[in-house]
């Protein structure tokens, strides 16, 4: 039998830490990095993260938006980037942010979470405001192939908390119930900004994993992670990208170094 997703992230948790690291080519890393802005930079800048972090994060997020901008050449640099990572062993966590009803939602799903498809990853992230009903075919998918979803709850984004902070709950009840029975984790996790003053929110009652964005650029820091979460701190995949894709000679050198004291302050914070 296949493991399920939990079980999978929470095997990656135990034995690499707790961090993701984003891959996000967007056109000022690119530049940074010496490249030019093409689908050729694009698979160079994709394949040197991969090597740098598979091996030593628990999971890597590839950004699909920067992929897409180049149509189907940029699609099929992230067609090899998640066959690298998986054939790797490591857990790909696709930003898709993907929300809609009914048979485009089940589009969705095939594309992105059956095993069949060249798109398939670990996990997907999810937008629930057409409501979380909206989301049954991704999660019925996401079951059905050992998958799992993240789902937009708390963002790191200022401008998300007015429309957020009244939902938020709402969002929580649907993937606990989802979640109900399942161990490790059930398959549905929520994505929590680690920018936010206060998780607002009785994560404990969740049953899944917390996919914690906000590390290093937008602010925050392993202690902050370990402060908001810690009541559900063996649940959280912090996750970072800018501040580890900066230098393509120090991008391994900076995840081990946020894997560790991420791993470091949320032991710290059992006690």
């Amino acid at each position: 039998m296949n493991e399920s997703f939990g079980a999978r992230l929470r095997a990656r948790l135990d034995a690499y830490g707790p961090l993701c690291v984003g891959i996000d080519p967007s056109p000022a890393l690119l530049g940074g990095w010496g490249l030019d802005d093409s689908p050729a930079a694009l698979e160079r800048f994709s394949r040197t993260v991969a090597e740098a972090v598979a091996d030593v994060a628990a999971a890597v997020k590839p950004q699909s938006a920067f992929f897409e901008r180049w149509g189907s050449r940029g699609i099929a640099v992230l067609e090899r980037t998640i066959a690298d990572l998986r054939a790797a062993g490591t857990l790909v966590v696709l930003d898709v942010k993907r929300g809609d009803i009914d048979s485009t939602m089940a589009a969705y799903a095939e594309a992105y979470l059956d095993k069949g498809s060249p798109l398939a990853a670990d996990a997907v992230t999810l937008s629930p405001y057409l409501g979380f009903g909206s989301l049954e075919g991704a999660i019925t998918s996401a079951l059905a192939n050992d998958a799992g979803v993240f789902v937009l709850a708390r963002t790191s984004n200022p401008e998300a908390a007015e429309l957020q902070r009244p939902v938020a709950g709402q969002v929580l009840a649907g993937a606990a119930a989802v979640n109900e029975g399942h161990a490790p984790f059930g398959p549905v996790g929520l994505v929590m900004g680690a920018t936010l003053p206060s998780a607002e929110l009785a994560l404990e009652e969740l049953n899944g994993p917390i996919l914690a964005p906000g590390l290093g650029a937008q602010g925050a820091t392993p202690a902050d992670v370990a402060r908001l979460f810690g009541p559900v701190r063996h649940t959280v995949l912090p996750s970072v990208s800018r501040a580890v894709l900066a230098d393509p000679k120090q991008v391994r050198e900076r995840t081990l170094r946020y894997r560790d004291e991420c791993a470091a302050h949320l032991s710290a914070a059992r006690k």
